[in-house]
């Protein structure tokens, strides 16, 4: 089935003086309460294709490309960093008339999107953590502390070829990666992109204290959360899963054994079945919220 021609729909979008490409589902457009998924580094929108067409029948789903990603402007002098995320997104929900979301985070997704939440509270229906979270006592990985360096993180993006791509990105992967996902993140890693991770990571200040200053916020809030693990993630190790609990007292939590960094592109139908489920869930006791 192609998710993207029958379920989704893609368009241009003007947020503040950004341009971006917002992909939503044909169903509940009209809706003020929708699931916001937000993609990491290096992904777009489009990451989330499989998961937006199974939900789009229940609720409104937006999936857009961050600023620096995909098909999103990538200006040179963009302050590319969590607190630009986190206001571009209030801006993107504004301007798409979001009042209410269901967050569903990847990767660098977290800290943008938990930001947003901290900030606007009354707003959040639900969050969804896939491989990321609140990382208490997290050190980078190697790759972020190359890409945190100057020059050295200048000289890793520009020898960066499709193939050593391919195999990064594979790796701590047990069930491989689709090819056309793999292709496509190499496709969309341009010149801008690289330049907007190495701003982002180097703004980026420690990401354990950032955690925990936001665990304070968040944790008296007792949130519904699901956590959704690839067990085999070589960046973000699974035991960060159950401390998401710390902050999220009722969180559910999903571990996927034989999945790495990316399970919503290599085991697809759990993760879909597990958002599902628990959007659900939230829809049966808030029936008027949708």
């Amino acid at each position: 089935m192609r998710v993207m021609d029958v379920d989704l729909i893609t368009a241009r979008l003007q947020v503040g003086p950004l341009h971006t490409v917002c992909r939503q589902g044909r169903h509940h457009l009209d809706s003020s309460e929708a699931v916001v998924c937000v993609h990491g580094n290096p992904g777009s929108g489009e990451d989330w294709a499989s998961l937006m067409a199974d939900l789009s029948p229940l609720i409104r789903v937006v999936a857009l490309d961050m600023p620096g990603f995909g098909q999103a402007d990538k200006p040179a002098d963009f302050p590319y960093s969590v607190e630009s995320g986190a206001t571009f997104l209030a801006d993107a929900m504004e301007v798409l008339g979001v009042k209410r979301a269901h967050l569903v985070l990847h990767d660098f997704g977290g800290p943008w999107g938990l930001l947003w939440a901290s900030l606007n509270p009354h707003r959040v229906a639900s969050i969804t953590l896939i491989n990321t979270g609140l990382l208490s006592g997290y050190r980078w990985h190697l790759m972020a502390r190359i890409w945190r360096l100057p020059l050295i993180g200048e000289l890793q993006q520009a020898l960066t070829t499709r193939r050593g791509f391919q195999w990064a990105i594979r790796w701590g992967c047990p069930r491989g990666l689709p090819q056309a996902f793999v292709d496509r993140m190499y496709d969309q890693l341009d010149r801008g992109t690289r330049r907007a991770i190495l701003k982002l990571y180097r703004a980026t200040s420690d990401i354990s204290e950032r955690s925990d200053a936001l665990a304070r916020i968040l944790s008296p809030l007792n949130l519904p959360a699901l956590v959704v693990w690839g067990a085999a993630d070589p960046y973000l190790p699974v035991r960060y899963a159950e401390q998401q609990r710390e902050v999220f007292a009722q969180a559910r939590v999903v571990i996927l054994p034989d999945s790495g960094h990316f399970p919503m592109a290599d085991h697809p139908q759990a993760v879909n079945d597990a958002v599902r489920s628990f959007i659900q869930a939230r829809l049966r006791r808030e029936p008027s919220a949708a």
